[in-house]
C-alpha cells in the first residue's frame, strides 16, 4: 500500500492539482487534435474559456513543460502554441480517461438522477 504523505513531496497531488483544473486538459487534448494553434484559434475551439483562463491555464501548462510557446518577431506579434514531447507523452493516458468518461456519462447522469430524486424531499 502506498501513502500519499501531505508534505508537499507528493507527486500525485502535485500532478493532478495541475491537471485537474476545469482547462487544462481540455487545452491539452485540443492541442492535440489539431496541432500547433494560434491564441485565438484555441479560444474559438474551448469557447466557454475566458481569454484570461486561457491564458493562465497556457502559462501553467508551459511552466509544467507540456506546453511550448512560440513568438514570432512579426507586427502585429504572432504567438503559436504546440505541446510538447512531455505533453504528448501524457496524450495516451489523458485519451483513456477522456474515452472512459463517454462511455460512462449515460450511466453516470442517469445515477445522479436516482440521487437527486432520493435526496429530494417530498
Amino acid at each position: 500500500m502506498q501513502n500519499f504523505h501531505p508534505n508537499g513531496n507528493c507527486p500525485i497531488r502535485d500532478v493532478l492539482s495541475r491537471l485537474g483544473d476545469k482547462w487544462s486538459m481540455l487545452v491539452l487534448i485540443t492541442l492535440h487534435t489539431n496541432g500547433t494553434m494560434r491564441f485565438s484559434d484555441i479560444h474559438k475551439t474551448i469557447a466557454d474559456v475566458s481569454q484570461r483562463m486561457l491564458t493562465v491555464t497556457l502559462r501553467t501548462l508551459e511552466s509544467d513543460g507540456l506546453v511550448k510557446r512560440k513568438v514570432y518577431a512579426e507586427v502585429p506579434p504572432r504567438v503559436e502554441y504546440c505541446l510538447t514531447e512531455r505533453g504528448l507523452s501524457l496524450i495516451p493516458h489523458l485519451e483513456g480517461l477522456v474515452n472512459w468518461a463517454l462511455q460512462q456519462m449515460p450511466g453516470i447522469m442517469e445515477s445522479r438522477e436516482k440521487n437527486d430524486s432520493v435526496q429530494k424531499p417530498m
